[in-house]
């Protein structure tokens, strides 16, 4: 008996470490570390501290959607509107701020209400209409993207108020840290503990793997989906507030093509595109795998057409791996 207990132990510790070793996540970071040394030898500037803090400016307002659209497509669903939002509160608080002379806190609240209000839009069609998402988030993207255009046409808006300009371009105190990446990371352990700690995040990933199966165990399906929608129009304007920060201007196309490159981190960080799989730590090694990689290329001045096509490969790499390494795990213990 004894020698059987024994076995089944070392078969489970096995079977734990052949899941790690084939962990999506873990390939992840292996392909991180592969990155950094090789732009590290590529580049001298490359692991020069300040240049690499400097570099999340790059990165953090799409990084900081990514949480939110990361719930989103647990959910089995999905945000093409992002971008779009991020246009529209741009485009407002470029109006109010030129043509009214609205003050910092004011252009802030325009910001992110504008957003709050867009993802509610989203999200009561989708579930009041019984809608797919992706169908009503293609409307409303062309929908806020045309209003965007149609009150700003081909000008833009540039006179902000100078104390603006802080939340995407300050720093806090003289640590050289971006104001808006520590943003990022206090959300990051904030969505952490919501998806991986509580009933919440359990309640996600019901309805991710069986949205029907979730209703009948009493779990109010659309009332989730209609916040979570929200959700990611509030992160959407407060990635506008920081974006318009950040450029001290506001046009029609700004973050045009945003919502590709946030959804293809979220993929990336292994969140399964069908819902009901993935966790926060895939997602942030994505954000930055992805941050490092433009930025190595950057420094090498790599076009930014052949960026794209880096990072469509590493999308089509993350959608077909998973079922790679299953197969792989399957065919290993077999054998044990």
């Amino acid at each position: 008996m004894k020698e059987n207990s024994g076995k089944v132990t070392q078969n489970i510790k096995k079977e734990r470490i052949v899941e790690l070793l084939t962990s999506w996540e873990f390939l992840l970071v292996l392909i991180f570390i592969f990155v950094i040394v090789l732009n590290s030898i590529l580049s001298p500037y490359f692991l020069d501290l300040q240049n690499i803090l400097d570099n999340t400016f790059n990165f953090t307002e799409k990084a900081i959607i990514a949480l939110s659209m990361m719930l989103v497509i647990i959910c089995a669903d999905i945000d093409i509107s992002v971008a779009s939002i991020i246009a529209i509160a741009s485009v407002f608080m470029g109006y109010a701020s030129e043509v009214h002379g609205a003050g910092t806190t004011i252009l802030v609240v325009i910001g992110v209400v504008t957003g709050i209000i867009a993802g509610f839009i989203n999200g009561i069609i989708i579930t009041k209409l019984d809608i797919p998402a992706i169908g009503v988030t293609i409307g409303t993207m062309s929908l806020y993207r045309g209003i965007a255009y149609v009150i700003l046409g081909d000008k833009a808006y540039t006179k902000y108020p100078k104390d603006f300009a802080f939340f995407g371009q300050g720093y806090i105190g003289s640590t050289g840290i971006p104001f808006e990446f520590v943003v990022f990371i206090v959300l990051t352990v904030v969505f952490g503990i919501i998806l991986h700690r509580t009933t919440i995040g359990r309640k996600l990933y019901a309805i991710g793997n069986n949205s029907t199966g979730a209703r009948f165990s009493g779990i109010n399906v659309n009332r989730i989906r209609l916040w979570l929608f929200t959700l990611n129009g509030f992160l959407s304007g407060v990635a506008s507030v920081f974006l318009t920060s950040r450029l001290g201007s506001t046009r029609p196309y700004i973050a045009n093509g945003w919502e590709l490159e946030i959804i293809t981190t979220v993929v990336l960080g292994g969140v399964s595109i069908f819902g009901g799989k993935g966790n926060i730590f895939g997602v942030i090694v994505a954000i930055f795998l992805l941050g490092f990689l433009r930025f190595g290329m950057g420094l090498m001045n790599i076009p930014g057409t052949e960026m794209n096509i880096v990072i469509g490969f590493l999308l089509i790499v993350a959608i077909m791996l998973p079922n790679f390494m299953a197969g792989l795990r399957e065919r290993y213990f077999k054998k044990i």
